[in-house]
């Protein structure tokens, strides 16, 4: 190990346990990277290296003594909209901007559990609405990824643009992030690491601050799927707190990562072969299909009819929920107080000065779906949809085991390439969109670069509750793409 930050979460456990390096070495480096390169990439919002140091040195007492959970000693770091006990917990939104929460959720609390240790919050799209991190109150990130031909910044996804980009700049072992429609596998393949969505229900929803409750799922981002198991096996679990969660056992996913695809059928949906798909991206699709095929896997095409009604109708029952959740950020319960007149001028104030234009819009829209004459034309509608869409998946399943799409439609593109109409930029999560509609688990892994050097993933979505199949698949997926490649801002390379 040539340097610290060539170890992935998996190698630094064990050199841990060996004591080949300190937690205090290991954290400390860590503290330092962000310190030399953060100030660029504004992937952390909050940081937290005091609480860290002391924790390093808390968890050596407990390595040398043979103790510690499945994480201890490994900095980690934690999107910026799980509640953390008496650290500052944003959404990235001015609205929540000094909201020091009193109580911890149960994914941090697990984390914290099993000896992680959290070197800050990290950046996102605000209330995670958005899928380039260019919508936070506190500044966009940029992906630590540049175009061979270009220094432009590029966006790194969203909405766990923080984490993507902390962990493939090796800020961070691995990271927390959630998912609504994608927000943790698409900035996972602009950025080149591993993340997975897991089924909805699988991780706890206490204490993560609410998008769209029957869609947000937390799940793990990290360099590997070593990596992202490590982390998921810690982050599950029931939790009565939550009465999303499922009551049933978590595996262990690390066992899975070995099983291989022998005997395996992969759903290949014909109807993501959407019109004006990249050539590259068609190119890296076939490169996968024939990796499972050289593995023993056998491919079946298949069709999820409903999928182009996907991103339409997620649009419309996650921003009514969306509409209904941010209810409560009033200046009165919860949030950032603007005095005015009347009641009505103080809600009108603290809501005009609290929340970005993206959160605005998505609040605007998912009003008018909910309201009167207009519930069952478009909500209701939505909802039916949604059942289609998890019907095709049912059906699918009973013929194949696991479907491979792409993750994105393009790789990263340039923060000034973002396109200025709003459904373009939801364009992004076509393919990510049908899988957390149905809430069936799915994950990316970085399956090469494009032309210009930039990274591309691939994605794998499973039945309900078989994150295992996904990790045996997805391991095949990842030996054979073989991804060393390192971006061009990284702890290990930059001064």
């Amino acid at each position: 190990m040539s340097s610290i930050f060539d170890h992935t979460l998996a190698s630094a456990r064990e050199a841990l346990r060996s004591r080949k390096i300190s937690a205090v070495e290991l954290v400390d480096a860590h503290i330092d990277a962000i310190e030399r390169l953060d100030g660029g990439l504004n992937s952390f919002i909050t940081r937290t290296p005091e609480q860290a140091r002391l924790a390093a040195k808390e968890a050596d007492a407990l390595l040398a003594k043979g103790e510690g959970g499945s994480l201890c000693g490994l900095p980690i770091g934690i999107k910026d909209l799980f509640a953390t006990e008496g650290v500052r917990t944003t959404a990235a939104s001015k609205i929540l901007g000094n909201f020091v929460p009193p109580y911890e959720s149960t994914v941090t609390a697990n984390l914290k559990r099993d000896g992680a240790i959290s070197l800050g919050k990290l950046n996102l799209d605000e209330f995670a609405m958005g899928s380039t991190n260019l919508t936070s109150a506190f500044g966009g990130v940029e992906n630590p990824w540049k175009r061979r031909d270009s220094d432009a910044k590029l966006v790194p996804g969203g909405s766990s643009g923080g984490s993507a980009a902390a962990v493939a700049a090796g800020l961070v072992l691995g990271a927390t992030g959630t998912d609504t429609g994608g927000s943790i596998r698409q900035p996972a393949a602009f950025c080149g690491i591993t993340g997975i969505k897991p089924t909805y229900g699988r991780c706890s929803r206490f204490g993560t601050i609410a998008f769209a409750s029957s869609l947000d799922q937390a799940g793990p981002m990290a360099r590997t799927l070593q990596d992202c198991a490590i982390l998921l096996e810690s982050m599950a679990g029931f939790d009565p707190k939550d009465s999303t969660s499922v009551n049933r056992p978590v595996p262990h996913y690390e066992a899975a990562l070995g099983r291989g695809v022998k005997g395996l059928k992969v759903g290949i949906p014909k109807e993501y072969r959407i019109d004006g798909l990249p050539a590259e991206i068609e190119a890296i699709w076939q490169q996968g299909i024939n990796w499972l095929k050289e593995a023993g896997a056998e491919v079946v095409d298949i069709s999820l009819p409903h999928t182009k009604y996907g991103l339409p109708a997620y649009y419309i029952a996650a921003l009514a929920e969306a509409s209904s959740n941010l209810a409560r950020y009033d200046g009165v319960r919860f949030g950032e107080r603007v005095s005015g007149a009347s009641l009505d001028a103080l809600y009108e104030a603290t809501r005009a000065a609290g929340f970005g234009d993206e959160v605005k819009r998505r609040i605007l829209l998912g009003t008018y779906v909910l309201s009167s004459g207009y519930y069952d034309a478009y909500y209701l509608r939505a909802q039916k949809v949604r059942t289609l869409l998890q019907r095709d998946f049912l059906k699918a399943y009973e013929t194949v085991d696991v479907i491979l799409a792409p993750t994105a439609p393009s790789g990263a593109f340039a923060w000034d390439e973002k396109p200025t109409d709003p459904v373009q930029v939801y364009l992004n999560d076509v393919f990510t969109v049908p899988a957390s509609m149905a809430g069936v688990p799915a994950l990316s892994v970085p399956a090469g670069l494009d032309g210009r050097g930039v990274p591309l993933g691939l994605q794998l979505i499973g039945r309900f509750f078989d994150e295992e199949t996904l990790l045996a698949a997805g391991s095949v997926l990842e030996r054979a793409a073989s991804f060393t490649h390192r971006p061009t801002i990284h702890a290990g390379v930059s001064a």
